[in-house]
């Protein structure tokens, strides 16, 4: 296998990575749009039933009432709910052999994803930047004093991030997948980040709280927040959490 930074799946990475010198300027490729809804108009349909809700009625609402919120209560989290959702994210459920297994899948059993968390209003917690130990379910603390700001410069100035009582930072060790993977390893990368997410935004859902998925942001300002080398390990998905607004 090539050096990593030979490989295609590493460049495209790279050429696709935000910089806030030259956002602006970037030419978009004139890609057409399409419907949301692919359709077979012609074919005969097969009703689906609706029985299912009455049987897993503790996670429809759940799924229901997820949404992608930008404003957010300005009460603390409290910690058991944080370590609640990261539990959901990526917690280990099961070991086998050299190999521990979580409560979301990854190709391989690889675990390419690290979780970083910018907290600003946990109860309990100083405001700071943690790395979540997912070996010993703990959090590193990396710097006790608020980047919340600095997150937020990063993640393209987006103000509701500087709301949030906590916004957490994927990134990926890039290398832990294409060592085995090669090229096809970065969709593997990309895809065990969506599973990771959508279980964090689960579980929030469930202890009253919000979040809002973010992937713009300047890739070289947040690695150089979270401390990364970008050859080796860099930023590729955020989400901002707070507490949910009382209707």
């Amino acid at each position: 296998m090539p050096e990593l930074e030979t490989c295609s799946g590493y460049k495209y990475l790279i050429e696709s990575a935000y910089e806030r010198e030259t956002i602006k300027s970037m030419v978009r490729p004139a890609i057409a749009q399409v419907d949301t809804f692919k359709r077979y108009p012609e074919t005969e349909k097969l009703e689906l039933p609706r029985s299912w809700q009455l049987k897993e009625a503790r996670i429809v609402p759940l799924l229901q009432n997820r949404r992608s919120k930008r404003t957010f209560d300005p009460k603390v989290i409290d910690l058991e709910d944080l370590a609640f959702m990261l539990w959901a994210s990526q917690g280990i459920t099961a070991k086998s052999g050299c190999y521990t297994f979580r409560t979301a899948p990854s190709g391989g059993a690889l675990y390419p994803v690290e979780t970083y968390l910018s907290i600003h209003r946990v109860k309990d917690v100083s405001p700071g930047l943690y790395h979540f130990d997912v070996e010993n379910f703990c959090l590193d603390i990396l710097t006790e004093h608020d980047v919340s700001d600095k997150v937020t410069a990063a993640c393209l100035d987006q103000k509701f991030m500087a709301q949030s009582a906590v916004t957490v930072i994927w990134s990926a060790v890039i290398r832990r997948c294409m060592s085995k993977y090669g090229n096809r390893g970065m969709r593997y990368i990309f895809l065990d980040a969506g599973h990771v997410c959508q279980n964090l935004l689960i579980a929030a859902e469930a202890t009253g709280n919000s979040a809002c998925p973010v992937a713009a942001f300047y890739d070289d300002e947040i690695n150089e927040i979270l401390g990364i080398n970008s050859n080796d390990e860099t930023a590729i998905y955020t989400a901002a959490i707070g507490k949910k607004l009382s209707k």
